[in-house]
C-alpha cells in the first residue's frame, strides 16, 4: 500500500457510515406527504451531517460537497439556474457575514494588542483559579446579553477576541495543550451565552419574532419583564450551574495557579501605557456595541459590523493582507454558509413543515403532560436541522403554536413561553446551531467531535431543567 492510499484508508472508513446513512433512507419507500425530491434531499442532509460528525474531509469540503450534489441533481429546484442560485444563497445570509466580520474583528484586538491587555487585566485580577475565570467570561455575557441582541455580536465579537487571548498566557493553544484552560474557557463562554439568549428578551433577536408570534398566534402578550420573570428560576440554576459543569464534564488540567497573576502584572507593567492603535481599537469596539444596543430595526448588526471592519481597514488597525490571511475566517464562512444553504433546502422542499404537522398529529392522543413534553422536546431536538435561530422560530413556530392554540386541554401561556424559552438554550447542540457557535468551533480549541458530544450533553441538561422546573413554575405563575 502506497503512502498516499495508507494516508487516505482512515478517511475512507470514517466516510461509510454516511454513505450508508444517506442511501439507505433513499432506499427507505418515499412517506406519504412528501415528494421524492423532498425525501431524497432529506438524505443527504442526513448524510453530511453524519459526515460533519465523521469528518472523513474537512467540513468545507462536506458542506460544498452536499450543496453542489443537491444543486447537480435539482432537489430544491428542477431549474437548473434557479438551482444554483438556491446553492450560493448561504453566501449572502447576513448571519454568515457577521459570524465571518466578527472574526475579523478578533484579528483587530490581537493585532493592537487590546485583547492581550485586557485578558492580563482579567488573568491578574480572577486568574488564580480556572474555576474563577469561568464565572468571569459567564458574568461578561450576563452583563451585555440585555443589551445586544445578537449572539454573535455579543459573544463573537465582543467577547471572543477578549477570551481566545486568555489562554496563551497559560501555555494553552489549539493542539496537545488545548485542555489546560482555553477548552474549558471557550466551552464555558459558548455554554453560558446560550443561557443568557433565553433569559432576556432582548438577548437574541428570534426571540422578539416568538413575541411576535405569540402575540399573533396564541393571543398571549409577553412583556419584557414577563418574560424575565417566566425564565428567572431556569436562568438562576443554568448560569450558576454551567461554568461549574464544565468544569466537571470538560475539566481544565490546570486549575489553580498562585505563579500566573503575578506573572500577569508584571507582563500589564511591561506593556507600558496603552499604544494609539488599543485606543482606535477599543473605540470602534464601543462603537460598535452602541449601534447593536441602539441600531433597533434602521441598521442591522451585520452592516455594523461591516461598518466597523471599514473603520478597521480606513484607520490601519487591519490590512488587506491580514484579512485574505485570516483563513480560519475563511474556513468557517464557507463551512456556515454551505450548511445554512442546506438548512434552508429543507424548508423549500416541504420536509420541515410535513415533519411538524406529522409530529404535532403523533402527540395529539397522548395525556396532557406527556403532550406538552413531547411537543417542547420535538420542537428543540429539531434544531439539529438548521444553521439558524431565525430560521427554526420562522419555519417551525408558528405550526406549534398554531397547535396550542388548537388543543383547549393544555395550558396555552405555560407551553407558548416553554416553546420560545428553547430558542437561546437550543444553540448548544451543534457547530452550527447559532451564529456564534462556528467562531467558538473555530478558535481550535474544541474539536469538532468534542463540540456534538458536550452539545448533546449539555443540551439534555439545559431541556431537563427547563421542563423539569420550568413548566411547573410557569404552570403555577400563570394560576
Amino acid at each position: 500500500m502506497t503512502n498516499e492510499a495508507a494516508a487516505a484508508a482512515p478517511a475512507l472508513r470514517r466516510a461509510i457510515v454516511p454513505l450508508g446513512l444517506g442511501l439507505g433512507i433513499v432506499m427507505v419507500p418515499v412517506p406519504a406527504g412528501l415528494t421524492p425530491s423532498a425525501w431524497h434531499f432529506f438524505a443527504l442532509f442526513t448524510a453530511t451531517i453524519a459526515a460533519l460528525i465523521a469528518e472523513p474531509l474537512p467540513g468545507p469540503v462536506i458542506g460544498l460537497l452536499g450543496v453542489t450534489i443537491a444543486a447537480l441533481l435539482g432537489l430544491v429546484a428542477p431549474d437548473p439556474a434557479a438551482s444554483i442560485r438556491w446553492a450560493l444563497t448561504g453566501f449572502s445570509d447576513s448571519t454568515v457575514w457577521l459570524m465571518f466580520v466578527v472574526l475579523m474583528l478578533a484579528l483587530g484586538y490581537q493585532k493592537t494588542g487590546l485583547g492581550h491587555r485586557i485578558a492580563l487585566r482579567l488573568v491578574e485580577r480572577l486568574g488564580s483559579r480556572t474555576l474563577g475565570l469561568g464565572y468571569a467570561v459567564a458574568c461578561a455575557d450576563l452583563v451585555l446579553a440585555p443589551l445586544t441582541p445578537s449572539n454573535t455580536a455579543r459573544a463573537g465579537g465582543i467577547l471572543f477576541p477578549i477570551i481566545r487571548a486568555i489562554p496563551t498566557l497559560y501555555g494553552s493553544s489549539p493542539g496537545p495543550t488545548a485542555h489546560a484552560v482555553g477548552a474549558y474557557l471557550m466551552w464555558t463562554s459558548f455554554a453560558a451565552m446560550c443561557v443568557t439568549s433565553s433569559m432576556f428578551l432582548t438577548a437574541l433577536a428570534p426571540n422578539l419574532l416568538a413575541q411576535s408570534m405569540l402575540k399573533d398566534i396564541v393571543r398571549i402578550h409577553v412583556t419584557w419583564s414577563e418574560w424575565f420573570l417566566g425564565f428567572l428560576p431556569v436562568g438562576v440554576i443554568l448560569f450558576a450551574l454551567t461554568p461549574l459543569l464544565v468544569y466537571q464534564l470538560y475539566p481544565p488540567t490546570l486549575r489553580a495557579s498562585a505563579e500566573v497573576p503575578r506573572w500577569a502584572r508584571a507582563e500589564l507593567d511591561g506593556l507600558g501605557d496603552i499604544k494609539r492603535s488599543e485606543v482606535v481599537m477599543a473605540l470602534l469596539i464601543t462603537a460598535a456595541l452602541g449601534l447593536w444596543i441602539l441600531g433597533g430595526s434602521w441598521l442591522s448588526p451585520t452592516a455594523t459590523a461591516l461598518l466597523v471592519l471599514c473603520l478597521m481597514l480606513l484607520t490601519g488597525i487591519v490590512t488587506w493582507d491580514d484579512v485574505l490571511g485570516a483563513r480560519q475566517a475563511w474556513n468557517a464562512l464557507v463551512w456556515f454558509a454551505t450548511l445554512v444553504t442546506l438548512a434552508d433546502g429543507l424548508n423549500r422542499v416541504g420536509f420541515l413543515g410535513w415533519f411538524a404537522a406529522g409530529t404535532v398529529g403523533a402527540l395529539t392522543p397522548l395525556p396532557v403532560l406527556a403532550k406538552m413534553t413531547g411537543i417542547v422536546l420535538a420542537f428543540f431536538l429539531a434544531h439539529y436541522m438548521f444553521a439558524s435561530l431565525t430560521a427554526h422560530t420562522t419555519a417551525l413556530l408558528p405550526a406549534f403554536l398554531a397547535v396550542v392554540a388548537a388543543s383547549p386541554d393544555l395550558p396555552q401561556r405555560p407551553l407558548s413561553l416553554l416553546l420560545a424559552y428553547t430558542l437561546g438554550l437550543m444553540g448548544v447542540l451543534t457547530p452550527y446551531a447559532t451564529g456564534s457557535a462556528p467562531i467558538y468551533y473555530a478558535s481550535g480549541y474544541i474539536t469538532r467531535r468534542e463540540f456534538w458530544r458536550l452539545g448533546a450533553i449539555f443540551g439534555l441538561v439545559y431541556l431537563a431543567v427547563l421542563l423539569g422546573l420550568g413548566l411547573p413554575y410557569l404552570v403555577a405563575l400563570t394560576r
